[in-house]
């Protein structure tokens, strides 16, 4: 089942990421220089969320998890620093007017 649900761009400036709870899933939106991409809000190393809240983005677009210091490529999921080894799921953002629209696929 696919959903789409949108939030406004203003939310999130650039270089910050902003957790969102839509239904069962937990996603994090991350602005890099106004462009905007969803992942999934969960460290696949220990199963935590990545950002409570609102966060600040790291070196070359990564999210870093609070706990362990995993880091993951908020474009492609990848795990870019131990101890996460495995990706984590991307979602697709579609910019609109004053909005994205995010895809989440469950």
């Amino acid at each position: 089942m696919t959903t789409k649900t949108k939030i406004k761009k203003s939310e999130i400036t650039s270089g910050q990421a902003k957790s969102y709870s839509f239904g069962d899933s937990k996603i994090v939106v991350c602005n890099v220089n106004n462009e905007y991409f969803a992942i999934e809000d969960v460290c696949s190393h220990d199963e935590g969320e990545l950002v409570s809240g609102q966060g600040l983005l790291v070196e070359n677009c990564q999210l870093e998890c609070p706990r362990h210091g995993a880091r993951f490529n908020v474009k492609t999921g990848e795990a870019t620093r131990m101890p996460a080894v495995a990706p984590i799921k991307t979602y697709k953002v579609k910019i609109l007017s004053d909005e994205l629209e995010i895809e989440i696929m469950e």
